[in-house]
């Protein structure tokens, strides 16, 4: 039956001490008893045309057309299980909620569920909303309740005349009715309201940046909670407050304590809550630490209430919980924007765009609520461009708390409330893009332990554990705000000029990592520091320092490449050229052969005329091994217009380089030799040429051992060796998975489909193809020679049948990624 649309009456049920009934059933009574309820529930609501929408457990929830449908079916359905031992309760309210494709969106949904919840078995509750339409119905009215989505006090009826006890509603309570529906953060706050509910709770502290949404998880938590406090909840928000010694009073306040003349206000507080078993909640108490401190303790002291505390520092008390208030997940942080923008404009959808703005906007909840504001105005791409003025776009609505009507004006509550230090090492801490090490925050910021943990107590900077030790970080929207105050000191050119040092610092610890051991970790590292990187070149090329940007450009290609980035990497080795002219001329030689390689990769016909350059600059210099190592990329470059000269100057640079023994230089003409000989069909010479590279590459980490590893394995299969060929495969995947990226991968990929095919297995070899193919061209560039003549290979030993198969495997969709073809591939890497 298809789902009703427009004025819609929801019918919530479920089982009452449902988990009782179980223990004293057991598994499989249970298990038929519950089967009987539900069909009896169905049964009653299929002859009133109701549509069940969804089942959870002991719960059902279904739709009607109408009230009077719903209301006869409850009716019916509760009278046929009065006798019987399951007790249900059930709850009904009337509105227009919208359908989807994945059901029904709206808080009419939440409502109906949230007064089923306040009832007790055989109980049936209607909101005003379906009393209204319950003509020919006994009712009887049971006055205004809140419930614990926190909405409004709402006037709710019974089905009937029996009596029950009081409705499971909030019981004595000032929390505020908040302007909109509170939506996600299922599991946050289930967590807080357990963490209440313990006994041994006694001081609660939520901590986070401003925006994070700790008050509404404060409040929605506390309502949850209730039920653990039978002498009520009280809410004080302390934002207004500009001094700490009106707090016992506004609680006292909250708690309908009379002033008296001839007491302490303390005095009567402690009269009056004093061994109540209450919740205390202390909305925003940041801006009057430390001196709120000892009014807290003594609130926590008095023996009876639960203290919960907003705030965007942990109070430092003893017995306190800190509990930090995380960042929207992805799923939350849609249906977020989705439920506020919606209210701006009804037709709004959710579009892919919508998920990469809730990132930028570090899943924060305010400023995913005031970018959704903004909807009206701009789509979501022109929101997703402008981005970078974030702090003054997002604003909120004219009724908002002025600390929250925009987003600056919420980070600026946070920022009024630092000392002198704090603002200076949080202003510095904004060149960071994407954090730095402890070691940096000190070397760039001259930052202090003390000041940092500080600015982590006031949720301005944060820090987590990474394989390279704890990094500090900030999020973009305060990021944003503290550059700003940067700029507006004296010494934000030297803290630059520090950063794009610092930065090339880890560039140079990146290069003189590619020959070592510790290969597997250097693209991890490039992803933690890739934002500095790009920040500190930059730097560099505004301010035209040539040999920094040399160093940055010359130390990362390589890895950029590993990344699949190369496009990006030529760009910024061609601008270090440009500006480096006067520079360091070893840094440029290494420059201008690191892009010879870059464009050889990318098919670029100005590799040869590049690497050309680094020769004659080397032979100028009298360097030897830049020299010879120079020779090498060109032998590289010329590798696929002309052979014969790649030979030549191979030659040419292992009689330069052999003097100086094994050498990464000289590991590397070996190896471009064996690839020539490849080219030429010297399969047996390659293989020679390839074992002795191999020996070399022991010395040189994991990198040269992975693709020596796959080369061999190519010229095994050649050799029609494909045990063998398989066996170094399998040892270059390893290392490839390491070190590799996508290229990698990719070439790994491709030795296998040649051994596949060579199996007998040619649909599945042309599926492995198809997946190199893609690979190849998502980052841009073209196999090498030798690839290209493996692939060419597999269909030349191919009968025609199997040919076609393998053509077939190419086009076949949807094919696995890269990864899924890896990991299937190689299963044991």
């Amino acid at each position: 039956m298809s789902l009703p649309s427009g004025t819609v009456t929801f019918l919530f049920t479920d089982v009452e001490r449902s988990t009782s009934l179980l223990h004293a059933l057991g598994p499989e009574e249970y298990a038929a008893t519950l089967a009987t309820h539900r069909a009896t529930i169905r049964e009653a609501c299929t002859r009133h045309d109701g549509a069940e929408v969804d089942t959870q457990g002991d719960a059902l929830f279904v739709a009607f057309a109408t009230a009077p449908a719903a209301l006869q079916a409850a009716s019916e359905a509760q009278a046929l299980l009065a006798a019987g031992p399951v007790r249900v309760r059930m709850g009904l309210h009337t509105g227009t909620p919208l359908l989807t494709e994945d059901g029904y969106v709206g808080i009419d949904v939440h409502r109906a569920a949230r007064i089923a919840a306040a009832g007790h078995g055989g109980q049936v509750l209607l909101s005003r909303s379906t009393a209204a339409l319950a003509d020919g119905f006994e009712l009887r009215d049971l006055g205004e309740h809140r419930f614990k989505d926190l909405a409004a006090a709402e006037r709710v009826y019974q089905l009937g005349a029996s009596d029950f006890t009081s409705l499971k509603s909030l019981g004595r309570t000032n929390l505020p009715v908040p302007a909109t529906p509170f939506l996600g953060r299922e599991e946050e706050v289930a967590a807080v309201a357990t963490l209440l509910s313990a006994a041994e709770a006694r001081l609660i502290t939520l901590t986070g940046p401003g925006g994070a949404g700790k008050t509404r998880l404060a409040l929605q938590a506390a309502a949850e909670a209730s039920d653990a406090f039978t002498d009520g909840i009280l809410w004080v928000s302390l934002s207004a407050l500009r001094d700490s010694a009106p707090v016992a009073g506004a609680v006292a306040a909250a708690a309908g304590v009379d002033p008296q003349s001839d007491r302490a206000v303390e005095e009567t507080l402690a009269e009056r809550l004093g061994k109540t078993n209450t919740l205390l909640l202390l909305d925003n108490a940041e801006h009057l630490l430390p001196d709120i401190a000892e009014t807290i303790a003594f609130l926590r002291d008095l023996g009876g209430p639960t203290v919960l505390v907003t705030s965007r520092e942990r109070l430092r008390l003893q017995g306190e919980q800190a509990w930090p208030v995380p960042p929207l997940t992805e799923e939350d942080g849609q249906a977020l924007f989705l439920a506020r923008a919606s209210a701006v404009d009804p037709s709004f959808r959710l579009s892919e765009g919508v998920a990469e703005l809730c990132v930028r906007l570090d899943e924060l909840p305010l400023a995913i609520e005031l970018a959704a504001a903004r909807t009206g105005v701009f789509t979501v791409e022109q929101l997703l461009d402008r981005l970078g003025r974030r702090l003054d776009l997002l604003k909120g609505v004219r009724d908002a708390d002025p600390r929250q009507r925009t987003l600056r004006a919420t980070i600026e509550w946070s920022h009024e409330l630092l000392d002198a230090e704090e603002k200076r090492v949080l202003a510095a801490l904004s060149v960071f893009a994407g954090g730095c090490t402890l070691e940096g925050a000190e070397d760039v910021c001259e930052a202090d332990v003390d000041t940092l943990e500080s600015l982590i107590d006031k949720s301005l900077l944060r820090r987590r554990q990474t394989a390279f030790g704890p990094r500090y970080w900030m999020l973009e929207s305060i990021r944003e705000f503290a550059a700003e105050r940067l700029d507006e000191t004296r010494n934000a050119v030297a803290v630059r000029d520090r950063h794009a040092s610092w930065a090339a610092g880890v560039a140079d610890e990146l290069w003189d990592g590619l020959h070592g051991e510790g290969q597997a970790s250097l693209l991890e590292r490039l992803d933690l520091e890739q934002g500095n990187l790009q920040a500190a070149t930059a730097h560099a090329t505004a301010t035209r320092d040539a040999d920094l940007l040399l160093r940055l450009a010359r130390d990362t290609q390589f890895l950029w490449m590993r990344r699949g980035m190369g496009r990006e990497a030529d760009a910024v080795l061609e601008r270090a050229l440009e500006i480096g002219v006067a520079g360091d001329p070893a840094l440029r030689i290494d420059a201008l052969r690191e892009r010879s390689y870059v464009q050889a990769r990318l098919k670029d016909e100005g590799a040869v005329a590049t690497a050309r350059q680094a020769v004659a600059l080397a032979s100028e210099l009298g360097d030897d091994l830049r020299l010879g190592d120079a020779l090498v990329y060109l032998g590289a470059a010329l590798t696929r217009a002309d052979q014969d000269a790649a030979r030549a100057t191979y030659e040419d640079a292992i009689a330069i380089l052999r003097p100086h023994g094994a050498t990464p230089e000289f590991r590397n003409a070996l190896y471009n030799m064996a690839n020539l000989a490849v080219l030429d069909r010297e399969f047996e010479a390659a293989r020679a040429a390839f074992a002795e590279a191999l020996e070399l590459d022991a010395r040189w980490g994991p990198w040269g051992r992975g693709i020596t590893h796959l080369n061999l394995a190519e010229v095994l299969y050649h050799l029609r060796r494909n045990d063998e060929a398989l066996r170094h495969a399998r040892e270059g995947a390893a290392y490839m998975r390491q070190t590799g990226g996508p290229i990698g991968l990719a070439n790994s990929v491709l030795i296998a489909a040649g051994i596949v095919a060579a199996g007998g297995d040619a649909h599945r070899a042309g599926v492995l193809l198809g997946v190199v193919d893609r690979a190849f061209a998502e980052a841009l560039e073209e196999p090498e020679p030798m690839e290209a003549l493996f692939r060419e290979t597999i269909f030349q030993r191919a009968s025609p049948d199997e040919r076609e198969a393998l053509h077939e495997g190419v086009r076949a969709g949807p094919a696995p990624s890269l990864e899924q073809a890896f990991a299937e591939t190689f299963p044991d890497v």
